[in-house]
């Protein structure tokens, strides 16, 4: 490359492959290495009111997250909202955003403009604004995030490499299971680098970036804390449910940890034994309220108590739907995922094919 890229474009081809987690340790280390950057994320998808403007989260999280000015930060064009699609469709005017995302290179005296393409390859292709369509208006390199599977995982990246053709700039491999690492490493990642693809990084699995905080699945139960507020933060690493007898539940406790314990709120033999053993919060269904002695271990525990208004299958399948779903919002998943990355990201590598003099 004769000349330093201007915007590199950080894509993937399914949801929850961990482009955000990527961005955050690439430009840790970029801003390192002394490269100054700005972010962006032309097609937005997760936002929330607050006071009287609307937010996106991935964008408020990467600009806390990475201490980036407001002139750093270039916020979404577009929304896939139903109301915004629904909108553009019944539109009769060409709805073609690539001039103003043209705009944002221009606003931008930074080297390097970091953009979060949609979750697929085809989404925001309603705004003219899916990844390839953003990387041929910008004159980008993709970097493609996946997460791993198997090795049929190779047929996604390469049929990704006939969509995107010489756009696609290399891959990082993420959530890579320890018995998969030989593999990896003696099969993929060379075949890989055989078909002309770098492989800039392999990020181990890990419990942690799989895990959720109370606080998350409280909001998304829309559950009543009844006890510890205060130790709301605390990460919860799996979910199971207490409806067995005690001695049983006892044992099955004891082989997890960092668990959110579904039960009845009448079941207090079972919420005392969840209290004991591994539980970071428990999940009472039903409508009566837990002993008084149950909510005082509770307390001199420090473990939350959630108290649910659905039955308990609604409030299983809500809380593992979480678990699918599982998003950067905790300070202490930034700082991991930052040492993760400067562990198994080749920075040097990706400065010198941007163009950038290191």
């Amino acid at each position: 490359m004769v000349k330093s890229a201007k915007s590199l474009i950080i894509a993937s081809v399914e949801a929850y492959t961990g482009k955000s987690a990527t961005i955050l340790g690439v430009a840790h280390q970029l801003k390192k290495k002394g490269l100054t950057l700005s972010y962006g994320k032309p097609v937005g998808n997760f936002f929330h009111e607050k006071e009287t403007e609307t937010i996106e989260d991935d964008v408020q999280l990467i600009a806390e997250a990475l201490q980036l000015s407001q002139e750093q930060i270039k916020t979404p064009l577009v929304s896939l909202s139903h109301a915004a699609i629904e909108e553009r469709i019944k539109s009769d005017y060409p709805c073609d955003y690539s001039q103003r995302l043209k705009d944002y290179l221009e606003e931008t005296n930074n080297q390097l403009l970091l953009l979060e393409a949609p979750p697929t390859l085809t989404e925001g292709s309603l705004f003219n604004l899916s990844t390839m369509e953003m990387a041929e208006a910008l004159d980008a390199p993709i970097l493609l995030v996946l997460r791993y599977h198997s090795l049929s995982m190779l047929d996604q990246i390469l049929g990704a490499r006939k969509q995107l053709g010489n756009r696609l700039f290399g891959v990082v491999i993420n959530d890579v299971p320890p018995e998969a690492s030989t593999e990896m490493s003696d099969q993929i990642q060379p075949f890989l680098e055989r078909e002309g693809l770098p492989v800039f990084g392999v990020l181990p699995q890990s419990t942690l970036l799989h895990s959720i905080s109370v606080r998350e699945l409280a909001k998304q139960l829309e559950a009543k804390v009844l006890c510890r507020r205060d130790r709301l933060d605390l990460m919860v690493e799996r979910l199971t449910i207490g409806a067995m007898n005690v001695n049983s539940a006892l044992r099955y406790f004891r082989k997890g940890r960092n668990l959110a314990v579904v039960t009845g709120a009448d079941r207090s033999d079972l919420q005392l034994a969840a209290l004991e053993t591994s539980a970071h919060c428990l999940i009472l269904t039903g409508h009566v309220p837990p002993q008084d002695f149950v909510l005082s271990r509770a307390e001199t525990l420090e473990i939350p108590i959630l108290a649910v208004e659905s039955d308990t299958l609604t409030t299983v399948e809500i809380a593992e739907r979480t678990f699918k779903q599982v998003r950067i919002q905790e300070p202490i998943k930034v700082q991991f995922i930052q040492e993760l990355m400067a562990q198994h990201f080749d920075v040097e590598r990706l400065i010198t094919q941007l163009g950038f003099v290191n």
